[in-house]
């Protein structure tokens, strides 16, 4: 006659039992017999209420599932001379995403002699920046990413009973104006800007 090492509902070890002893204790306490462990010797079964199990397993998936940061990154592109109007809109998706709880990637497109200019990215950032900052924060400071500059800021995270604003990340301008004046219009010269304008900022 087949055994099997029976557990309790409890968790308690009843010892090594034939099988049909387990199910009629099985019957007895109006449970089931799992199998729980099919490659021990003797196999180990357990009383449990199977049913019930398999709604707990299920409803602690689910809340793991709800419990889980999902995080999402938005892009929004801008111009370096963009429009009042468009900076407006464009200011107004951001601050969509950011209470929404997502991650925004603020990306600067510079063209032809823009590239000679990245001072107008880093400003135009740090305005944005500072627009939002009641709902969002820097979380990456610009970096320079071949003709375009990027930024990308990330949703205060704010507790029921008090409002916890996150650190901003400052960069400055400072010294721009003397930079420009050695700018060549090349690549080279915009990455070397580039790089001197974040130390400065870091």
């Amino acid at each position: 006659m087949p055994e099997v090492r029976l557990v309790g509902p409890n968790g308690e070890q009843v010892g090594i039992v034939r099988i049909e002893d387990a199910l009629r204790l099985a019957v007895e306490a109006d449970l089931d017999l799992v199998e729980v462990a099919p490659m021990s010797k003797p196999p180990v079964c357990k009383l449990m209420d199977f049913g019930k199990f398999k709604y707990e397993a299920a409803m602690k998936e689910r809340e793991s599932r709800r419990n889980q940061i999902h995080t999402v990154i938005k892009e929004m592109k801008l111009r370096p001379k963009i429009d009042p109007h468009d900076y407006e809109t464009k200011k107004g998706h951001v601050e969509r995403f950011l209470k929404a709880g997502d991650k925004v990637k603020i990306t600067i497109m510079f063209r032809g002699r823009e590239q000679s200019r990245p001072e107008l990215g880093l400003r135009l950032l740090a305005k944005l920046a500072d627009d939002v900052g009641e709902i969002g924060f820097v979380e990456a400071t610009p970096k320079q990413d071949g003709r375009n500059m990027i930024m990308v800021l990330a949703p205060l995270r704010r507790k029921p009973d008090s409002v916890r604003r996150e650190p901003r990340a400052e960069f400055s301008l400072e010294g721009v104006a003397e930079a420009e004046a050695v700018i060549e219009v090349v690549t080279e010269a915009v990455e070397e800007l580039d790089e001197v304008a974040l130390s400065k900022a870091e």
